[in-house]
């Protein structure tokens, strides 16, 4: 993320904050526009023909028709909206919130003209969801206000139905879920490799010094378990007649001397 935060010391005068409350209202207008006339809405759809035509507009103004156009659920939808995207600038701050959106709306742009999928303004939010989850994985939520549940697990079960897209749809939508998507491994794809190096380091390290304990010079050593004075120094350890060392849970019940 160095890049980024050199980008963040130059750039930062830029960003726009509450920028997904400025999508929300592009959500609210472009679903009240559908409510009084659906012919509006199609005025808004991406349409590689039109735009080249000179309706410049359709570049964007798909990315803002809701998923949703059912009422109440549009206000669920709208409220879940503005709280995700209030929640990440708050971790975040306005600048990288405006850069991980606009790569990703760039990316789906990029994607609806080279296969033809339109399916992006759902995987752009999203992405915006899967990058909060990922900061406060922990943080609960209630499912329809009643069951809850943590942001890790409802982030696994929002990426189902774009697994069942990659497993079973067709190439123009499989790079579509990858490629709207591709903000987020940009963002977070380096902190998982860290992640997993530094895991990797850890378990090395504690193997190599159960290793070095294993290497210590001891005095005693169980013939059955292994047991020595070292890991475990509560125990006793007898020599029986077999000249073998026996810690007491496995001493055979006759011994001849006791282990100096």
């Amino acid at each position: 993320m160095t890049l980024l935060n050199r980008l963040e010391s130059r750039l930062q005068r830029f960003a726009i904050p509450g920028l997904i409350r400025y999508v929300v209202v592009f959500n609210a207008l472009v679903y009240l526009l559908g409510a009084i006339d659906p012919g509006y809405v199609q005025m808004l759809t991406l349409d590689r023909a039109a735009i080249l035509q000179g309706q410049v507009w359709r570049i964007v103004s798909w990315i803002f028709i809701p998923d949703i156009l059912s009422f109440p659920w549009i206000l669920l939808y709208l409220y879940a909206t503005w709280w995700v995207g209030d929640l990440l600038e708050a971790q975040w701050g306005a600048f990288r919130l405006n850069a991980y959106y606009f790569l990703g709306l760039f990316l789906c742009i990029l994607s609806a003209f080279v296969f033809g999928a339109t399916m992006g303004n759902v995987l752009l939010n999203l992405s915006i969801f899967l990058a909060l989850a990922t900061v406060l994985p922990n943080l609960e939520i209630l499912i329809f206000l009643i069951i809850p549940l943590k942001l890790k697990w409802a982030a696994i079960l929002s990426l189902l139905s774009p697994m069942l897209i990659l497993v079973t749809g067709p190439l123009s939508a499989k790079m579509m879920v990858i490629v709207c998507l591709t903000n987020y491994f940009i963002f977070f794809g380096p902190r998982f490799f860290t992640n997993l190096r530094d895991r990797r380091r850890v378990v090395s390290r504690r193997a190599k010094f159960e290793a070095d304990k294993l290497m210590v010079d001891t005095l005693h050593r169980c013939a059955v378990c292994g047991a020595t004075e070292v890991s475990n120094p509560h125990l006793d350890f007898r020599v029986t007649s077999d000249g073998q060392e026996y810690c007491a849970e496995h001493l055979p019940r006759k011994t001849t001397q006791t282990a100096p």
